[in-house]
């Protein structure tokens, strides 16, 4: 049985033990076909819904969810005919749903390779693994399929992730930068390899990945290098930035682009906060904490404050500290758009996309060298970021990059 079955029970057709409990040379490749296709259209669906995480209903529930499996359809391929579930999602507000770039609305052959590599390559099944299911989907005598044309596509990326890093960026403008760093198990390494990631907001509203960059951790050092590095290659800075609060990045951002504003995540406050309170009040913390980054402005904001350290900070005076420590910082994004404040006011457009890239590289005991994993993470950017939507409002990015002074969310010629 191929080693991922346990990884999707309910999947159509995967639900019983025996599936695999069957004989015959051409009835185990067909099954090993439809297995490996099923895995690639798990990824991808897996991969639409982080993409779109942050996207709420009114009464804060995850907008898009998994919403179980289309009709099974038939596929000629090349060992005959395959059925396949294609997985479906709900926009519980209307919008987008998943739709297959392996599998696009019906089809019924001539199958996306160039889709489906990839993303059984990326999801950490093995080149021996993949090679007989290929063969059955594509036909023995599909051009360049082989355990070397996939070592050559590995290659390949390597060599493309290099050129992207040493690309210009001059005449590029980003309004907003988010910043993380991502750890990973590498393989001969003492400490886990650290991905910094840098991604933007350009003048259309569309994110876009800036950096990937390898590090020994989030260090001002490592992080001003990189900064520099691309600055010196046409990198602006932008009118803010976003991230936790790793000391290092700030050092560094304040060093070469003083000019930019910061801006804390509440998502990583919210948790250092609740580190210090007991468990048994998290709910309640929560709800405190959420009036304040949902106010409508900063003197409605202040006066959560202030309640929250009426209601927390006599037992819990660690908890009150960690939150007025930054407090400017975390309020920053009421000098922005209303429209941008539900993306600016974490990191989670890293953070999603992260969850994919987590269950991919989970999925490689070792997790490979940290030249295969810095690759991985660039593709898997790379792929996430053909999903990704202009920002809410992205008509007011320009107004922003301009110069605009916004007070409350509200421009100042319309505030008066």
């Amino acid at each position: 049985m191929p080693k991922h079955t346990k990884d999707f029970k309910g999947m159509p057709g995967f639900d019983q033990a025996n599936d695999w409990m069957f004989t015959g040379l051409e009835e185990l490749t067909r099954k090993a076909a439809r297995y490996m296709l099923q895995v690639a259209l798990e990824a991808e669906v897996d991969e639409f819904v982080s993409q779109n995480s942050a996207i709420r209903t009114p009464d804060g529930k995850q907008a898009v969810v998994r919403n179980g499996y289309n009709k099974t359809r038939d596929f000629l391929v090349g060992s005959g005919v395959l059925d396949v579930s294609v997985p479906r999602t709900r926009n519980r507000i209307g919008g987008e749903n998943f739709r297959s770039t392996i599998i696009p609305p019906y089809m019924r052959r001539s199958l996306k390779m160039e889709e489906a590599i990839p993303m059984l390559y990326l999801y950490g099944i093995s080149e021996t693994d993949m090679m007989p299911a290929l063969r059955s989907i594509f036909g023995e005598t599909v051009k360049g399929l082989s355990p070397g044309s996939i070592a050559r596509m590995r290659e390949a990326w390597h060599k493309e992730r290099k050129e992207w890093c040493q690309r210009k960026l001059d005449g590029k403008r980003f309004c907003y930068v988010w910043v993380d760093g991502i750890y990973f198990n590498a393989q001969s390494r003492e400490n886990k390899l650290c991905t910094l990631v840098m991604i933007g907001v350009n003048e259309q509203g569309e994110k876009e990945v800036i950096a990937v960059e390898e590090g020994l951790r989030e260090s001002s050092e490592t992080w001003g290098a990189i900064l520099r590095m691309l600055k010196d290659r046409g990198f602006q800075a932008p009118k803010l930035f976003i991230g936790d609060g790793s000391l290092g990045f700030w050092k560094a951002s304040r060093e070469v682009f003083p000019e930019a504003a910061s801006q804390r995540c509440w998502v990583h406050k919210t948790r250092n906060i609740l580190d210090n309170i007991h468990k048994t009040l998290h709910g309640k913390a929560k709800e405190a904490l959420a009036l304040i980054y949902t106010a409508p402005n900063r003197a409605t904001a202040k006066s959560a404050i202030a309640a929250f350290g009426r209601q927390f900070g006599a037992k819990y005076p660690k908890a009150q500290e960690c939150l007025e420590k930054d407090i400017d910082a975390l309020l920053t994004f009421f000098d922005f758009p209303a429209e941008h404040w539900i993306h600016i006011r974490s990191t989670n457009a890293i953070e999603s996309t992260f969850s994919t890239v987590r269950l991919r590289t989970n999925k490689m005991k070792g997790c490979g060298s940290s030249e295969t994993i810095m690759t991985m993470v660039y593709k898997l950017l790379e792929k996430a970021s053909g999903r990704w939507r202009k920002l809410r409002g992205h008509g007011l990015v320009a107004a922003v990059l301009n110069g605009q002074v916004f007070k409350d969310g509200v421009a100042e010629d319309q505030a008066a």
